[in-house]
């Protein structure tokens, strides 16, 4: 096979060829490592993606303060710690590629064999010690060749493989042990552009640091070439190097190349006897004495080759001339043929056991990582259900129990209603019957009520206004005595009743602190009597008035108010107007000219009064009648104990008669006149209790009100973190499933280039 690349601004003219070199070149083993490491880096650039993700929804959901907590801080700082490591895997997955050291004695034609690969004379080779350091040898993506040396960022310009050898050999800090990288460009060499890095190495007889070599250059490597001169057989210093190199390394994939087997056609007779005892020295070196290979896998290990006529072979080619053109030695193509023969397994061997190498463990680790990011995420989702359950359920116990609370308040509200009525009834009936007993017993406040008295008008009204305060005192206390206890017993009661009632419906906190919120004060009724506008038009009569007068003879038979019409000379035909419409159609009405006995009597009085008063002729005829029926002796002593009594009652009119006469004429105005109010204080308490009772229970509704506002907010709260739940749980659900796609991806991966590798 030809590894032979053509450039990639080739004329149309070379189109068929480049055509067949693509293909064969496609059909390379070294396209499985490349395959392998693009699948691998996508896979890590999407796990990467997917850690960043995750890492953020961990961040945002553990500093969400509206949730109680889902992921912990562990969790968050897990996540962080996986984005650092897989972003460090994926530089060095970038740069990774598969290594191969080439190691022999001296002049062995290692360097000829990297130059054959690469189908141009890349490193200087020849007779002697040509390379004196470690050549690597790498593509670049520049159409210009340069050296890096270790330790220095310097481009060294090189064109010529003399001006690499000079360079090599100018530099005096270069030793056995230095690493010089050889940068090449990858349209001038194709095996380069599959990510191949080959290392050309010092012989190994000229130094005692195979230690150091081995620790420095060959822990990364993928195969190991020994190239080997078919002229002698396998040295003690070579076997003793690999030795070294099986002791560090777990089955390491080594090549023995017997170089410069185009000698044996001078000799052909002895050509097979001697492939034969080499076969068997290097399958005893690789089996018994390494253990790296079995016997059946050992002849795909070994390889009889000409390096520098392959070389020659592909450089007279890659110029336009035949191959087997030249000098070359009989049975060339066998001998071509075995070093393709040894380039294809060497390129199956280094790709499989690359991919392994390389990737095996960073694919574990990768596994490893979305298998704790999927557990992460069912935590996080497990742990949003079971929130999400909570406020389910928590929203539909505050549901249940704002519902029980609107239908509770109804019924306690009704059952209140029908409270305060009834007490507000009871009050108004006690009230009014305490105030009716009161009035009944005025005379004895009034009574008890001393002060200096005198008939001037000042002093009579200051007398009034101390009277006026004295009974409103009088009598508020006294209806206090009597209605105040009772009352406020049933008022508060009641009041405890409310609070009983409306205790359940509110929460624990709050029933034991219900007394504190809603103030039950000292109640007391206020009765407001104003006395001294009710009597304020009350006028006493304190003037001297004859027990056996006119006057008050006939005050005494009619009463003060027929009296005083009997005075002013009533009028015996008293007009009484027609009724608009009749009380009653069943009874006929009274005829116009019936008078009541009352109004008879006065009639007559007031007859007699005018017959006396029109002449003194009546009197004198009315006295000479009396003379006559009963005698002068006793009319004289009548006059006598009539002008006696009138004396008496005269001389005992004093301030003292004049005070009692006042007080029970007043006595009488105000009981007429608080008669009046009785019903309007009744009313007036009963409010006043109405207005105690609904003032607590609008206190108690309050902190109802309160709790029922507490309970939809609560609600919806509850409502607002479900939406968040259900949105956390969708993002989790996809950020798991999301890591168990990652999981097939990567068996998709490790089935397709790990076990396939095996």
């Amino acid at each position: 096979m030809s590894l032979v690349f053509p450039r990639p601004n080739t004329n149309a003219v070379h189109g068929k060829k480049d055509k067949r070199l693509m293909a064969e070149v496609n059909a390379s083993p070294l396209k499985h490592f490349v395959t392998a490491k693009k699948k691998i880096n996508g896979i890590f650039e999407q796990l990467g993606a997917y850690i960043k993700e995750s890492a953020s929804f961990l961040e945002d959901t553990h500093k969400n303060e509206e949730l109680d907590p889902v992921t912990t801080e562990e969790q968050v700082q897990e996540v962080r710690g996986y984005l650092a490591k897989v972003a460090g895997i994926g530089e060095v997955l970038a740069r990774r590629h598969m290594k191969v050291v080439f190691f022999g004695r001296t002049s062995n034609g290692k360097s000829s064999v990297i130059n054959a690969m690469l189908c141009d004379k890349v490193l200087p080779s020849g007779i002697g010690h040509t390379t004196n350091c470690f050549l690597r040898v790498e593509g670049t993506d520049g159409n210009e060749a340069f050296l890096l040396t270790e330790g220095s960022e310097e481009r060294k310009s090189i064109k010529t493989v003399n001006q690499l050898a000079h360079a090599l050999h100018q530099d005096e800090d270069l030793d056995a042990g230095s690493l010089v990288c050889v940068m090449w460009p990858k349209a001038k060499c194709a095996l380069l552009r599959d990510d191949l890095v080959l290392v050309d190495s010092p012989g190994i007889d000229v130094t005692t640091e195979l230690d150091s070599w081995i620790d420095k250059f060959c822990l990364d490597a993928d195969v190991f070439v020994l190239v080997a001169n078919s002229e002698s057989t396998l040295m003690q210093t070579e076997k003793s190097f690999f030795h070294k190199v099986n002791e560090r390394l777990s089955s390491p994939n080594i090549f023995i190349l017997n170089n410069r087997w185009d000698a044996s056609a001078s000799e052909p007779e002895y050509m097979e006897e001697v492939r034969r005892q080499h076969m068997d020295r290097c399958t005893n070196f690789l089996v018994d004495e390494l253990g790296v290979v079995d016997r059946a896998q050992a002849s795909d290990r070994i390889f009889f080759v000409s390096a520098k006529e392959v070389l020659q072979a592909r450089v007279q080619k890659a110029q336009g001339m035949p191959e087997a053109g030249g000098a070359l030695a009989e049975g060339f193509q066998a001998r071509m043929f075995e070093f393709q023969n040894f380039e294809r397994r060497f390129e199956e061997c280094i790709s499989q056991s690359a991919v392994k190498t390389k990737f095996e463990q960073h694919t574990v680790r990768a596994k490893q990582i979305s298998e704790a990011l999927r557990r992460i995420m069912d935590s996080v989702y497990i742990s949003a259900q079971e929130q999400r359950v909570y406020c389910l359920e928590t929203k539909e116990d505050r549901q249940d129990r704002l519902e029980f609370i609107d239908k509770q308040l109804d019924l306690l509200t009704m059952d209140c209603k029908a409270k305060i009525k009834k007490i507000t009834e009871e009050v108004e009936r006690q009230v009014s019957n305490a105030m009716a007993e009161e009035i009944r017993k005025l005379h004895v406040l009034v009574d008890d009520f001393h002060m200096d008295f005198h008939p001037s008008p000042v002093v009579l009204k200051v007398y009034k206004n101390e009277l006026h305060r004295h009974i409103e005192e009088g009598l508020g206390k006294n209806m206090s005595e009597r209605c105040s206890t009772s009352i406020t017993s049933a008022l508060q009661s009641t009041q405890t009743d409310m609070i009983e009632g409306l205790k359940p419906l509110l929460p624990s906190p709050v029933r034991e602190q219900v007394d504190k919120l809603v103030p039950r004060q000292c109640f007391s009724l206020s009765y407001d009597l104003a006395c001294d506008k009710l009597c304020s038009d009350f006028q006493e009569d304190i003037s001297f008035h004859f027990s056996l007068g006119w006057t008050m003879l006939v005050n005494r038979f009619l009463g003060p108010k027929n009296t005083r019409r009997a005075l002013m000379g009533y009028n015996d035909q008293v007009p009484r107007p027609m009724a608009l419409t009749p009380v009653s159609t069943s009874m006929p009405p009274f005829p116009q000219s019936a008078m009541t006995q009352e109004e008879l009597m006065v009639s007559m009085v007031t007859g007699l009064a005018s017959l006396t008063s029109r002449t003194s002729m009546g009197v004198l005829v009315v006295g000479g009648v009396i003379w006559k029926a009963v005698g002068w002796r006793l009319i004289a002593l009548s006059v006598g104990l009539y002008g006696l009594l009138y004396v008496y009652e005269r001389l005992t009119w004093t301030t003292k008669a004049k005070e009692r006469a006042f007080k029970r004429q007043f006595v009488d105005y105000a009981s007429e006149k608080l008669q009046l109010i009785v019903s309007y204080t009744g009313s007036n308490c009963s409010h006043q209790v109405q207005q105690e009772l609904a003032g607590v229970f609008a206190q108690l509704c309050q902190q109802v009100d309160v709790t029922r506002q507490n309970l939809e907010d609560e609600i919806t709260d509850m409502n607002s973190k479900i939406e968040l739940l259900d949105s956390l749980q969708s993002k989790a659900k996809l950020l798991r499933n999301k890591a168990g796609w990652l999981d097939s991806e990567l068996n998709m991966f490790t089935q397709q280039y790990l076990h396939h590798s095996k």
